[in-house]
């Protein structure tokens, strides 16, 4: 059993036959237009960010797998947020001043990211994932809510965010 594995960065839901994938695709003998369909009902939650996908083809049979990747944390942030780039200030422990800040993130947009990301963070729980995005957001210099993302990590431990996270 031969198989063909194809790893390209496809705008999410917005993948054509075009180049990367069209050249690739073309000389295995597939229903290339079926396969772009796939591949952007796969992606759909990423649109207007890339995304690593892998299609793994069996050359006999001709049927395939595809597995997308997921974007970096960050840009996940910077699409919801309508960004370019992060602060190019992090919060710092011992800083007295309030870096500028790049974005502003609501609960409901660091929960959506945590859910998109859980599984390959290799976390055990949504709770956990969240933290981690919170984290990014400590880096990029976004708030949330208008809070230091280090105050709303320590609510997230006491279990302010238990309810929303249901």
């Amino acid at each position: 059993m031969a198989k063909e594995k194809i790893q390209a960065l496809v705008d999410g839901g917005r993948a054509s036959a075009g180049p990367p994938l069209g050249p690739k695709l073309g000389p295995l003998g597939i229903n290339v237009g079926q396969l772009i369909n796939d591949i952007n009902t796969a992606t759909k939650d990423f649109e207007g960010i890339k995304v690593p996908v892998e299609i793994i083809i069996d050359t006999e049979t001709k049927k395939w797998e595809i597995k997308v990747g997921s974007p970096p944390t960050s840009q996940l942030l910077f699409k919801e947020l309508k960004l370019q780039k992060g602060s190019g200030s992090a919060w710092r422990e011992g800083n007295a001043e309030k870096p500028p800040t790049a974005g502003d993130a609501s609960k409901e947009v660091i929960i959506k990211i945590a859910k998109l990301k859980q599984e390959e963070m290799g976390v055990k729980n949504i709770k956990n994932a969240v933290k981690n995005v919170l984290g990014t957001c400590l880096s990029c210099g976004i708030t949330v809510e208008g809070k230091n993302p280090k105050e709303v990590q320590k609510e997230v431990d006491e279990g302010a965010w238990d309810e929303l996270l249901k």
